[in-house]
């Protein structure tokens, strides 16, 4: 067995690795494509960036899903993912670079805010798979049937966070000259890089199931640690590269617009292709509930001075760690706050 894990560990790294290299692909073309299509700083952080850098989430949910039958390791690499990006990357953006983090108005106030209610209608929309599909269980636990119309529910507030975006775009000048960017050249490199991370993905994926089975414990689990902190590296590094570029909105921005991407696209893209998918709502809620703690703490310390310093930074981290705390002790039995956590 001691083989089998090393071997693991070593794929789940060289995963990591793929994964890695794909998004500085990733960052390259879609700051090319950026600075050709003349978008904001915000809009580039929260929409293209994001995007591209949350496709390890979405092609986790995917291959979860369609390939392992795996949906609730799929999901728990998404909430596992977005509570990584909101306590971490951020945390570690501000203490790579000299000076604190200067978030502003548009970025607390619209992004930050439109994040809040991501969080809150995934919420409700499994609160009606729960309510109008209820699924009979043990006494205690709650489960309920997410059909694809109700998955069209976030997705209908993707299309909404668009048009809100590109509201932003329409009266923008760019002040960089764009005639050097070749754009046929920066869409083939988007697409290598999307390509290298899906075999990325599918490695860490495998990984995670691997170890579940090995270790005796659910992929649950693993999802929600190792895949979600693997396939949060694009995001981490775009991140980072951008704070020590000194351009801390679009730093700020790809973590929440990655997020938005992940709740409100990435989780309905594997229930539209799963088909009605049952949810545990009993696990669903504390985790959602995890999450929306982190998004306040960080909230919060945005809005303090409109600066992320590295007092802040180390209590994001602290905060990381005694979740993942959490999730080992409530995984091996010995908490048992959460009803029904896959065991």
């Amino acid at each position: 067995m001691i083989l089998s894990l090393l071997f693991w560990t070593f794929i789940a790294l060289v995963a990591t690795g793929i994964i890695w290299k794909g998004s500085d692909w990733l960052e390259h073309a879609s700051e090319g494509l950026s600075i050709y299509y003349e978008l904001p700083d915000i809009v580039q952080g929260a929409l293209v960036v994001a995007v591209g850098s949350s496709f390890p989430e979405l092609a986790t949910v995917v291959i979860s899903s369609l390939v392992h039958g795996e949906f609730e390791l799929g999901v728990a690499a998404i909430v596992g993912s977005a509570i990584f990006n909101i306590l971490v990357i951020p945390a570690a953006a501000g203490l790579v670079t000299k000076n604190p983090l200067q978030s502003n108005r548009d970025l607390v106030y619209k992004e930050a805010q439109f994040y809040m209610i991501s969080v809150a209608v995934l919420i409700i929309t499994f609160s009606f798979a729960a309510i109008f599909n209820p699924v009979s269980a043990d006494e205690g636990i709650i489960l309920g049937e997410m059909t694809r119309t109700l998955a069209l529910l976030p997705l209908l507030l993707y299309g909404f966070y668009i048009f809100i975006q590109y509201q932003d775009t329409m009266e923008y000048k760019s002040e960089v000259d764009a005639s050097q960017v070749n754009p046929l050249k920066q869409w083939g490199l988007l697409a290598a890089s999307l390509v290298v991370i899906l075999i990325g993905v599918e490695l860490l994926v495998q990984a995670a199931i691997e170890f579940g089975d090995l270790l005796g414990t659910p992929s649950f689990l693993w999802g929600i640690s190792v895949v979600a902190a693997g396939t949060s590296i694009p995001d981490a590094f775009v991140s980072i590269r951008k704070a020590q570029k000194g351009d801390a909105v679009t730093s700020l921005a790809n973590v929440l617009g990655s997020n938005i991407f992940d709740l409100l696209v990435c989780i309905p893209a594997g229930v539209l292709i799963a088909g009605a998918t049952v949810i545990n709502f009993s696990v669903a809620a504390p985790l959602m509930g995890a999450l929306t703690l982190g998004t306040l703490l960080l909230f919060s310390f945005m809005r303090t001075n409109m600066i992320l310093g590295r007092r802040e930074s180390v209590a994001l981290i602290v905060t990381y760690l005694l979740f993942l705390l959490w999730m080992g002790l409530e995984n091996f039995g010995i908490l048992d706050s959460i009803p029904s956590l896959p065991g």
